[in-house]
């Protein structure tokens, strides 16, 4: 998985950065607000990388800070939102003000994004709310629902987003782990379930 990409500005669209690394060249989606503080072509960038695999081909997300992109993966964790839509977001609010929006329900604020009415702006709400109450700190607490003082299980959680699950459907495939398990055992327990899911 790319988890970051540090090179060389080689252009940019309205939708797209094209970052050069060591001679190849990487098409990033990225947000409105993310691509206008970008350099002229030719300077040097790095971003943090989303990167989702399809059926249809690979497409990589870039993000200037750790809070865009732990919000973007929390928004696309939510049925209905995809990358396109959580991009949006990311354009209209800064994560801060998107988190207090959650957090305070207002689903007002949230249906400013494009693509995004009051049915959907209240599934973000509910799903997200709990994770956010704190703001934008909310974002980097370990997701439910795994116990913030469990190693073994944020270790387990970690190796499943490092093999290219999201953290929605690791927190899924954690549910209900035999208690006082060794780590191995809740990987090859998580990967059972993912693996009968699909």
């Amino acid at each position: 998985m790319i988890a970051f990409l540090k090179g060389r500005l080689a252009g940019k669209s309205p939708t797209t950065a094209l970052i050069e690394v060591n001679g190849v060249g990487y098409a990033v989606a990225m947000s409105q607000a993310g691509l206008s503080k970008l350099p002229e072509a030719g300077g040097s960038v790095e971003v943090q990388t989303y990167m989702q695999v399809r059926d249809d081909g690979i497409a990589l997300f870039g993000f200037l800070s750790h809070e865009e992109k732990a919000l973007f993966e929390r928004l696309i964790s939510v049925g209905g939102v995809g990358p396109k839509v959580a991009l949006a977001a990311l354009s209209v609010f800064t994560p801060q003000a998107l988190a207090s929006a959650i957090a305070s329900q207002d689903v007002a604020a949230v249906s400013k994004i494009p693509g995004v009415g009051k049915k959907t702006a209240s599934r973000i709400i509910l799903e997200l709310k709990g994770s956010l109450d704190q703001g934008i700190a909310g974002l980097f607490d370990s997701p439910a629902p795994l116990s913030a003082t469990d190693s073994r299980l944020r270790a387990a959680h970690e190796a499943l987003l490092s093999m290219g699950f999201t953290s929605a459907e690791a927190d899924l495939a954690l549910k209900g782990v035999p208690e006082g398990a060794a780590e191995g055992v809740l990987l090859q327990y998580a990967l059972k379930r993912l693996g009968s899911d699909s």
